[in-house]
């Protein structure tokens, strides 16, 4: 049975009454509180919980998105092709959030299901987070906390590209990442999955996700990668490293006229291709209206297509 967003529709429209009274409410930047959506096909990683995390996992609805956050117990969600239209490839979709929530609609189940669409089979990974505030007032009140903007960096004025920040403790999300590339490896053939066709694109922390994953996993043989406005600052390329889709609007905070991350790749001999949209700023997901950035999955599908990801296993 295909896990489509029509289903999660349904469940928010049962659990969620706010959403259906005050529709208009949530399509601004307020957050609103929402009950958790049903899950039934949500797989458990098994990969175990959260240090010093005494909150339950909650939702929240915010830019008419839902939203999970101290998630503490990892989940894998199969979107799987219509009979007969499956190609063999599959990709695990990480939605970002800042790796302190998860915007699964947006940058998940809608992802996914575009995906299942072409063909291909979408996993969406529910991974660890990082602790936030357990009442809704206090996280409102951490998210709208005064930040100061990064000053202008003296090295970028002159072309050059600073240095990276320090880098997050994600080995909780990374053997999140592995359990479900080790998940989809052992049902493959239920799932019709070609073992040699599986990559992963993330979003935001999602794309940093990808991006460590891809660097650091010692488990994981991704096909392809696609960081979707993620860091932009230069890695150290493992030998033969993945073929990178990458993808950033110019007016995106993390742009900050950097192309570290595809100078790495394109001097490491490995395929690159990068697109940087004129508009769409950070967390546009599948696009949003009237933005140049709404094209980008178009193109996605069109690459893997031409790098042959997407040829129809023998059989299916």
């Amino acid at each position: 049975m295909i896990y489509t967003l029509k289903h999660l529709a349904k469940t928010a429209i049962v659990t969620s009454l706010l959403a259906l009274a005050v529709p208009a409410m949530a399509q601004d930047g307020t957050i609103y509180p929402l009950d958790a959506p049903a899950e039934p096909k949500a797989i458990l990683l098994g990969t175990g919980g959260v240090d010093d995390q005494p909150a339950r996992e909650t939702w929240f609805r915010q830019w008419g998105d839902p939203m999970a956050r101290n998630i503490t117990t990892a989940t894998l969600t199969p979107f799987l092709p219509e009979p007969g239209k499956a190609n063999g490839t599959a990709v695990i979709v990480a939605p970002g959030g800042g790796n302190r929530w998860l915007s699964m609609g947006n940058e998940g189940w809608e992802v996914a299901e575009a995906l299942a669409k072409k063909g291909i089979a979408a996993f969406v990974l529910k991974y660890r987070l990082i602790p936030t505030p357990e009442s809704l007032e206090d996280f409102k009140a951490w998210m709208n906390r005064p930040r100061t903007a990064p000053a202008p960096s003296a090295d970028t004025a002159r072309g050059i590209t600073p240095p990276r920040p320090p880098q997050q403790d994600l080995s909780n999300q990374l053997e999140d990442a592995e359990a479900a590339y080790a998940m989809i490896i052992k049902r493959a053939k239920e799932w019709g999955v070609d073992t040699k066709r599986i990559g992963m694109i993330g979003f935001s922390a999602g794309a940093g996700l990808t991006m460590h994953a891809t660097l650091h996993s010692k488990t994981m043989e991704l096909a392809f990668i696609g960081p979707i406005y993620g860091g932009m600052g230069p890695v150290e390329v493992p030998k033969n490293a993945p073929p990178m889709f990458n993808v950033i609007a110019s007016d995106d905070f993390l742009f900050r006229s950097q192309f570290g991350v595809i100078d790495s790749w394109f001097k490491a001999g490995r395929p690159v291709e990068f697109h940087l949209y004129q508009n769409g700023g950070h967390g546009f997901g599948l696009g949003n209206p009237n933005r140049t950035s709404n094209r980008w999955f178009d193109a996605f599908i069109h690459w893997l297509d031409v790098n042959k990801f997407l040829p129809a296993t023998p059989g299916k």
